[in-house]
């Protein structure tokens, strides 16, 4: 096991801790100004996002002394490569995240909503709300577009890495795919940011755990299917 593959061991775990902390957290009903309320949410949901910026740097730190290691990602399961975009998933998957629970909760609580009760979650983003994230979604996409377009330029170098490490000269085109993946890498983190920074803080709340819960969730997913493969 290598030292990234106990550093995502005891990373996912803390992961763990701070969604049961999110999931606990208290919710209010409606929408507030409620200074304390919002203090307190924004001091846990700044912790969460640390915890993803840690992932960010580490995971980009280990790539500078073995990027073939990171793109290989033997600390994740069959399924999780599968669904991977340059050793991750891609930072669009948030924007469908968001519209999925944000319809799921507007559907469960249309009567509500039509009676004027604000409730204050994902359920209730407001029209300013959903062109700011559809103006990112956008932009993510085009910058998501440059990094693949980045890769791919790297990957239709391959015969003339052959003649290079054949001359022991490798060094230029290996520091290429480690800004590739570290593009990447912030650009996942910025987009989480962002999305957080538009949302209210109990919606941030939500964002966080229903993006922890899919993390979980493939990765739980995978671990079954790879047990039963195994067998």
């Amino acid at each position: 096991m290598s030292c990234f593959d106990r550093f995502y061991d005891l990373w996912l775990h803390q992961l763990q801790v701070h969604l049961h902390q999110l999931a606990s957290a208290p919710k209010l009903s409606a929408p507030t100004d409620n200074e304390k309320f919002n203090n307190q949410t924004n001091q846990l949901i700044n912790r969460v996002i640390t915890h993803y910026d840690d992932y960010c740097r580490v995971k980009t730190h280990a790539a500078k002394h073995d990027p073939f290691s990171i793109f290989s990602a033997s600390w994740t399961t069959s399924l999780e490569r599968s669904l991977q975009w340059v050793s991750g998933l891609r930072p669009t998957t948030l924007f469908h995240l968001v519209y999925t629970e944000s319809s799921v909760r507007f559907e469960a609580q249309l009567i509500d909503l039509l009676r004027g009760e604000r409730t204050g979650d994902l359920g209730d983003l407001s029209p300013s709300q959903l062109s700011r994230i559809s103006d990112l979604q956008c932009q993510t996409v085009r910058e998501e577009n440059e990094v693949s377009t980045e890769l791919s330029h790297w990957q239709e170098s391959a015969g003339d890495l052959v003649s290079l490490f054949s001359d022991g000269d490798d060094e230029p085109n290996i520091e290429r795919l480690v800004m590739v993946l570290e593009k990447a890498e912030n650009l996942r983190l910025k987009t989480i940011k962002t999305v957080v920074e538009i949302l209210t803080p109990q919606q941030a709340v939500d964002f966080l755990i229903a993006a922890a819960e899919l993390q979980y969730g493939i990765r739980g997913w995978g671990l079954d299917t790879d047990h039963r493969r195994q067998k």
